[in-house]
């Protein structure tokens, strides 16, 4: 089940972001630069559209979608390490579709993590460039779109 996060979730949604992309092998400098870029806030849920994946009372996974116009932006999808595997990326993915159809957007784009393109990619994506990280400067991403 996708749900709106709770009030006192927010410590624990920063957390499954964090280790959700330690995941990858970062290191301890590379994660603390990270941290605030992936730290959620109460003016996250006002801004945009969030999802909290509960499996069996357990948070699996988190989705944030905001839109403009017509454009929306997958601000964050993450899956704890622990439910990894099991199509729950997947289910995010399709509900930040979803979000995004409903305001409106006829193409929502991703800069996503290089370890998580051929996720988005094998999604119906297309790779359409690069953007600057938000954490580490002169690091790019990889940026996707994806048509609605």
């Amino acid at each position: 089940m996708i749900r709106a996060p709770k009030p006192d979730e927010f410590a624990a949604l920063s957390d499954l972001c964090l280790r959700s992309k330690a995941y990858w092998g970062y290191d301890d400098a590379f994660m603390a630069a990270c941290r605030d870029e992936l730290t959620v806030t109460p003016e996250d849920i006002e801004d945009g559209d969030f999802g909290v994946l509960d499996v069996d009372g357990s948070i699996a996974g988190v989705v944030y979608v905001t839109c403009t116009d017509d454009v929306a932006d997958l601000d964050l999808l993450y899956v704890d390490p622990a439910f990894m595997g099991a199509g729950y990326g997947v289910r995010l993915f399709q509900w930040a579709l979803d979000v995004a159809r409903r305001r409106g957007a006829n193409r929502i784009t991703i800069d996503a993590d290089p370890n998580a393109k051929s996720f988005y990619e094998h999604m119906g994506a297309r790779l359409i460039g690069e953007s600057p990280s938000g954490s580490i400067p002169g690091r790019l991403l990889p940026l996707l779109e994806y048509h609605l």
